[in-house]
């Protein structure tokens, strides 16, 4: 009788090595000083400088970017997902005025690629790297018969700090308060399960179709980069005016600003106030959607929100405006 080893059980161990052999070097280009060990250790060790704080605080948070993968593994474009997962998870932490300190990975597999692995792992170093974020640790684990032939999921899990005088959590916000709406850079990571069924069953176009309205293909719209906020918003963090902030992910704009806002309050939203991106009006026409069910489920091209006291709305607007930016005023607390 043959013996059984792992491999024949669909664990290939020499794969995982090659994998980790092929990422290495680019996850050690995240490092800094506070990194204290190496890859392959049982936990990452980070050791930021507390003198700069008086009273630090830790936030963190979890996340993935769902569906997104069915367009990546159409598309056979893997590196744009592993970008999206951090900045995703920065924007989560930002909402509390927090700066990212490093990131941690996790990806599941049926069969390890080292390739797809050494892409996705590529996007991951490029997001920390524009984030000023450590990529200390990860796992890569091969689970034959849990994951379709040639799919995979990942999820990324972040540590950022804040100077507790300084979070920013909601509690300032005030009647009268006016909503800045950043523009998105698309669909980011959420209304994917949606956007798939209209655009590729109702419709029947595929990630090769060229649209009028798009600058690229289907698929290449659908996999814009999850724009980060960070570096934009970094100068603004300790204003006073800033009362709030929101990251439009999963329960659209008003789900997720609603979440930050004191309980005798009401968002009043002018949806007429900024152009919705080509990819949402396509998406709606086409699965003949309701415009309550497309705000659920979509940013519709706003994917953040900054509530601001009213006095200080125009010297907002101005200083965007000089960094190249131009926000709109979407709406206003009640």
């Amino acid at each position: 009788m043959k013996s059984v080893n792992y491999k024949d059980s669909g664990v290939d161990i020499a794969a995982g090595e090659e994998a980790v052999d092929r990422i290495k070097e680019k996850v050690r280009s995240t490092f800094s000083n506070a990194v204290l060990t190496d890859l392959g250790k049982f936990g990452g060790f980070f050791s930021f400088d507390t003198n700069q704080y008086q009273n630090p605080v830790l936030v963190s948070s979890v996340d993935g970017v769902g569906t997104k993968l069915k367009v990546a593994f159409l598309m056979n474009k893997h590196d744009s997902v592993g970008e999206d997962l951090v900045n995703h998870c920065v924007n989560d932490i930002l909402v509390g005025g927090a700066r990212p300190l490093f990131f941690l990975d996790y990806i599941g597999t049926g069969k390890l690629s080292p390739q797809i692995m050494e892409e996705i792992v590529t996007g991951m170093v490029r997001g920390c790297k524009q984030n000023q974020c450590a990529l200390i640790g990860g796992e890569m684990a091969e689970m034959p018969g849990l994951y379709s032939n040639g799919e995979y999921d990942v999820v990324g899990s972040i540590v950022g700090v804040v100077e507790k005088n300084q979070i920013i959590d909601g509690c300032k916000i005030q009647k009268g308060d006016v909503l800045i709406g950043l523009p998105s850079s698309g669909l980011h990571t959420n209304g994917y399960s949606l956007a798939r069924n209209v655009l590729f069953k109702v419709a029947g176009f595929t990630v090769q179709t060229k649209l009028d309205d798009l600058d690229g293909t289907v698929g290449e719209e659908l996999l814009h980069v999850h724009r980060s906020y960070l570096n934009f918003l970094l100068p603004f963090l300790n204003d006073p005016s800033l009362h709030g902030m929101s990251h439009v992910t999963g329960g659209g704009l008003i789900g997720n600003t609603k979440r930050i806002l004191p309980d005798s309050y009401n968002l009043v939203i002018d949806w007429e106030s900024w152009q919705v991106p080509p990819i949402f009006q396509i998406i709606q026409r086409e699965g003949k959607i309701s415009d309550d069910e497309m705000q659920k489920a979509f940013n519709m091209g706003i994917g953040f929100v900054l509530i601001v006291a009213e006095k200080s709305t125009d010297e907002f607007l101005d200083n965007f405006k000089k960094m190249g930016e131009y926000p709109q005023i979407i709406g206003k607390v009640n």
